[in-house]
């Protein structure tokens, strides 16, 4: 039995179909030793070739996993980047067969809920707008909307690329002499920045965004930005009963593995804040090119340009000193000094700083045997 080109390469997790049938346009896939061209279909004894490397076709069908990830702002939704910044995929696991596939895109300055997957097809429909599947979102805005405002969002405006409108608008209480505003919206489908275009269009300024749900799935609120968990069978089938997939029967992730405990969540916390170190590349550029802080102390500076310490700044060997210790660029050492030594001339003993009275010896004290031999 044949099947699509782009359906065969997604379930061999190369990528989302939609993904797979640009890279044939590309002229990046082969069957047999002829370009592929949209529309093929191929049989499992056909020999595909991705940029000229053979694909490994599993005769068994992979288990389904899905990934839930919380993704922070300043991370891209790309595998690589030519500026060197954070990406989604720099701390996903490694995966046997295949490859990590993105559910849908945030963009830069958008955080929350990101889903991935090894199963091509599940992510293809999960994207589709025919299964309309629901996104969620937290939106913060400048100022008060007006009533006829949110009514307007919700039958429906006219963007560059067509209708758009939201499904579901709630506003959430404002808190006393705040400027801003804060809405959860629910739409059916995942055009480009079409949460923060469809409120630009009435004039609205958005200020914050984070998916709270994709589908069945919302965000575990104590997983950290920028930590991931291995979702077990029964969410995972909710995903694709959501897209009429037939029900996964195995899974990888054992009892207990997505318990959120105070020892996990730290573990967590501190895998993060290391990749960070690591990486030592913050979350925005500024207008300059030049990249912003942060938030972790990190200095503006070009996109590849690393730091000469590859540490903190004013830190030695990539370790915070707190002012301790040998220090670069850190507070000096005036009023910590070792034991016996001074800060002036730490060569000199305890007893000849400033105001010391020095040694007295008792002229009567009986001398020892050694010192009356030598006499």
């Amino acid at each position: 039995m044949s099947d699509k080109l782009q359906k065969v390469l997604a379930n061999n997790g190369v990528g989302s179909r939609r993904e797979m049938e640009t890279w044939i346009q590309q002229d990046r896939i082969s069957v047999n030793g002829a370009v592929a061209k949209l529309g093929d279909r191929v049989e499992l004894t056909d020999q595909i070739r991705v940029d000229g490397n053979l694909l490994k076709r599993d005769q068994k069908t992979p288990v389904c996993r899905v990934l839930m990830y919380n993704k922070p702002e300043g991370e891209l939704c790309s595998r690589t980047d030519p500026q060197g910044r954070l990406t989604v995929f720099d701390r996903l696991p490694a995966i046997s067969s295949g490859r990590w596939i993105a559910v849908g895109r945030l963009d830069l300055n958008t955080s929350g809920l990101l889903l991935f997957t090894n199963d091509g097809e599940l992510a293809n429909r999960l994207m589709h707008p025919r299964h309309e599947v629901e996104r969620e979102y937290a939106v913060r805005v400048f100022g008060d909307v007006e009533p006829k405002t949110l009514t307007l969002l919700k039958k429906g405006v006219e963007l560059d690329d067509g209708i758009a409108k939201f499904t579901d608008i709630i506003a959430r209480p404002n808190e006393e002499e705040s400027i801003n505003s804060w809405f959860d919206v629910t739409l059916s489908e995942g055009r480009n920045r079409e949460v923060r275009r469809l409120w630009e269009s009435q004039g609205v300024q958005v200020s914050r965004l984070i998916r709270l749900r994709y589908g069945p799935l919302s965000l575990q609120k104590r997983l950290p930005q920028g930590a991931w968990i291995e979702l077990e069978l029964p969410d995972v089938n909710a995903l694709r009963k959501q897209v009429q997939l037939p029900v996964e029967t195995e899974t990888v992730v054992g009892i207990g593995d997505n318990k959120l405990d105070h020892v996990k969540l730290q573990r967590m916390r501190r895998s993060v804040k290391k990749h960070k170190a690591r990486a030592g590349t913050p979350n925005k550029l500024n207008a300059d090119g030049t990249v912003a802080d942060g938030g972790d102390g990190q200095r503006n500076r070009k996109p590849n340009e690393s730091r000469s310490n590859g540490g903190r700044p004013g830190s030695k060997g990539g370790k915070g000193n707190g002012g301790r210790g040998k220090t670069g660029t850190g507070k000096p050492n005036v009023g910590r000094t070792r034991a016996g030594t001074s800060d002036a001339n730490p060569s000199k003993k305890s007893s000849d700083k400033t105001g010391a009275k020095p040694k007295r010896t008792n002229p009567n004290r009986k001398k020892s045997t050694r010192q009356q031999q030598g006499q």
